[in-house]
C-alpha cells in the first residue's frame, strides 16, 4: 500500500536544490519524490516502511530544513487543493495586503504561495509610506533650522547632504523589508514565494512566467489579487519624451533641484512639493482644480495659504498643454503661461496594476480603469477570486489593504468577516498636517443628514499658543438636533495624532456633549477636540485656559 506524505522545505535557492533533495530522498527504499523549489515542498510516495523521521533526516542531511504537513480531512478545511493536502491559497503580489492575508491564512491552517514579479514588500515599504515619511521628517527638521518661532533661537540655513540622507533612507527601507516581509517567509514554511509574473488560466489556475523565462501552472483553491497600483501619467503633449519624475524617482533622487514643478493636487503631490521646498527647491504646484479638491474646501484653502507662506507657488485651476525638455530644462505651456523648471514631478493619481492578469477570462468585474470591484467580504464577481489593496475599489491606504487582507483570508479559510470603511481616518503628512475621518458637511447633506458644525481655530488652543504655531483649525460635523459627531476635519501640526480620537468618538456614537464632558490632558493638541465640542454650546474664548 502506498502512503503519501508532504513536506514543507525551507532553504532551497534554485531548481538545482530541488533536484539534489529528490536524488537524496530516492536513495531510500520504496520512495518516489516530487520536489518543487517554487512551492517549497516535497510530495513523497512511500511503498516501503521508511519512517517520516528518516525522510526528514535525509532532507536535513542535504542542508535543508523540512517539516511534515498536517493534512486535515477535506471537510474540516472546507476545501482542499485536490491532492489531499492543506487548503491552498495563491496570492499575486507581496505588499501589506498580501502578507496580512498570508499570515492569517496560515494561522487558519492553509498553505500560501505568493507570486511577486519585482521587489518583495510592495509599495508602502519600498517606494511609498516609509521612504516618503523619512524624507518629510528630514525636510521638517531642515525647516526648523531655517525658521523657528522662538525669540532667542537663532535661525540658520541647514547644511544638506542629500546623498547621505538617501543612503540612510534606503538602509531603513531595506531593514524594514527584511524585518516585516523576508523574515516572515524565512520563519513560516507554510508560505512559499515564487518570483515571476502571473496571469489567470482559469478560476483556480495561474500561469507564472519566471524571471528566467520558464513557465509553470499553479493551482489553488482560492486566489487573492493584491497587485497594487502605479502612477497615472496624464496625456500631456511631449511628456512621454521627457525625463519626468514620478514619486518613485523623487524619493530617491540624490540631488536637490533648484526648481521643481509638481503637477497634482492631492496627497503625493503636496507631501513631496513641501518636502522639496524645505530642502531648498523653488516649487510650483499645478492643480487641475484646487488643492485637496475632494475634501472640505476649508482644508484646501488652509493648505494653499500655508504653502504660499513658505514660498510655494500654487496655481489652481491650471493645466499643462505641452511639455518639452531641452538642455536639462523643462518648459511647460500652461493656462498660466510658460513655466520652466529643472525637474518635473507627475503626481496625478494611481491606476491599478491589473491589465496583464487576464481578468476577463475568469469573469472578474472591473471598472473602465481596470479597478477590481470587490464586495464587503473582499470577494470579486468570481467567488473563487478575492482582491485587496490599491488594485480594488477600496480607498488606497496601506492600513485599509492590510485590514482587507486579513478579512479576505478569514473568508477564504471558511470564516465570515467584513470590512467596514465608514470610519476611516486619513492623514496628509504636510505641515500643518491634514487629517479627516467620517463625513464632511457636503457628504452628510448628500445622504440626507442635516448637520451642525463648529470650527475651532488654533489660536484658541492652549498648546498651539504655547508652540507659537496657530495656523490651522479643528472642525467637527454633528447631526443636527442630536449633536452626534459624524465627522472631523483637522488642519494642524500633528493632526494625525489627533484624528483617531475623533474616529473613536464617531465609532461610539458620542455627541458633542459627551466629548465636552471627557477629561483631556491640558496642553495637548488633542484637547482641541474637547474645546471644539464645547463651541457647540459655549464661547470658548471666554473660558479659562483649562476649563472643564
Amino acid at each position: 500500500m502506498t502512503q503519501r506524505i508532504e513536506l514543507d522545505i525551507t532553504g532551497m535557492t534554485c531548481d538545482g536544490c530541488a533536484t539534489a533533495i529528490k536524488k537524496s530522498l530516492e536513495t531510500l527504499p520504496g520512495i518516489s519524490a516530487d520536489v518543487s523549489y517554487q512551492k517549497g515542498e516535497a510530495i513523497i510516495d512511500i511503498s516501503d516502511s521508511a519512517p517520516v523521521s528518516k525522510i526528514i533526516e535525509t532532507v536535513e542531511s542535504a542542508g535543508f530544513k523540512a517539516q511534515e504537513r498536517l493534512i486535515p480531512d477535506a471537510d474540516s478545511a472546507g476545501r482542499n487543493n485536490g491532492s489531499g493536502g492543506k487548503l491552498h491559497i495563491a496570492i499575486i503580489g507581496s505588499g501589506s495586503g498580501a502578507f496580512a492575508a498570508a499570515i492569517k491564512a496560515t494561522e487558519n491552517g492553509a498553505r500560501v504561495t505568493i507570486i511577486e514579479k519585482s521587489t518583495l514588500g510592495g509599495t508602502c515599504v519600498n517606494i511609498g509610506c516609509v521612504p516618503s515619511k523619512i524624507m518629510i521628517r528630514a525636510s521638517q527638521l531642515a525647516q526648523f533650522q531655517r525658521s523657528n518661532p522662538f525669540e532667542g533661537l537663532v535661525n540658520s540655513e541647514p547644511k544638506l547632504n542629500r546623498r547621505a540622507h538617501v543612503q540612510q533612507q534606503n538602509a531603513r527601507v531595506e531593514e524594514l523589508r527584511q524585518a516585516k516581509y523576508q523574515s516572515i517567509l524565512d520563519s513560516d514554511p507554510s508560505i512559499t514565494l515564487i518570483q515571476g509574473t502571473a496571469h489567470f488560466k482559469d478560476s483556480n489556475t495561474l500561469a507564472i512566467i519566471h524571471s528566467y523565462g520558464t513557465e509553470e501552472q499553479l493551482k489553488a483553491d482560492y486566489i487573492l489579487i493584491a497587485t497594487g497600483a502605479s502612477s497615472t501619467i496624464p496625456p500631456i503633449q511631449g511628456l512621454s519624451d521627457s525625463p519626468y519624475w514620478t514619486s518613485t524617482e523623487a524619493l530617491v533622487a540624490e540631488e536637490i533641484p533648484q526648481r521643481l514643478i509638481a503637477i497634482g493636487s492631492s496627497v503625493i503631490a503636496l507631501e513631496l512639493a513641501q518636502a522639496y521646498r524645505r530642502l531648498g527647491t523653488e516649487v510650483t504646484i499645478l492643480a487641475r482644480h484646487t488643492l485637496l479638491y475632494s475634501e472640505d474646501p476649508e482644508l484646501g484653502l488652509g493648505v494653499t495659504e500655508a504653502f504660499e507662506s513658505e514660498g510655494i507657488k500654487v496655481l489652481n485651476n491650471t493645466q499643462a498643454q505641452s511639455v518639452s525638455y531641452q538642455e536639462n530644462e523643462f518648459t511647460l505651456e500652461t493656462d498660466a503661461g510658460t513655466l520652466k523648471s529643472d525637474r518635473l514631478l507627475i503626481a496625478t493619481g494611481r491606476k491599478p496594476n491589473t491589465a496583464s492578469l487576464n481578468l476577463e477570462s475568469v469573469g472578474v468585474e472591473t471598472d473602465e480603469n481596470g479597478t477590481i470591484i470587490v464586495n464587503e467580504r473582499l470577494s470579486t464577481s468570481n467567488s473563487n477570486i478575492f482582491a485587496v489593496g490599491d488594485c480594488t475599489n477600496m480607498p488606497q491606504y496601506v492600513y485599509v489593504a492590510a485590514a482587507a487582507g486579513t478579512r479576505a483570508a478569514i473568508n477564504m479559510t471558511g470564516g465570515s468577516a467584513q470590512l467596514n470603511i465608514d470610519i476611516m481616518p486619513a492623514v496628509v503628512f504636510i505641515d500643518p498636517a491634514v487629517a479627516t475621518v467620517g463625513l464632511t458637511e457636503a457628504e452628510a447633506n448628500a445622504k440626507g443628514i442635516e448637520t451642525e458644525s463648529r470650527r475651532l481655530d488654533l489660536e484658541h488652543l492652549p498648546r498651539a499658543l504655547a508652540n507659537f504655531e496657530t495656523r490651522g483649525f479643528i472642525k467637527l460635523v454633528a447631526e443636527a438636533g442630536t449633536l452626534r459627531i459624524i465627522g472631523a476635519q483637522i488642519l494642524a501640526p500633528e493632526a494625525g495624532e489627533i484624528i483617531q480620537s475623533a474616529g473613536l468618538a464617531i465609532r461610539n456614537n458620542m455627541t458633542a456633549h459627551d466629548l465636552s464632558d471627557l477629561l483631556f490632558p491640558y496642553l495637548t493638541m488633542v484637547e482641541g477636540l474637547k474645546l471644539c465640542a464645547q463651541t457647540f454650546t459655549k464661547d470658548v474664548s471666554k473660558l479659562s485656559c483649562c476649563a472643564g
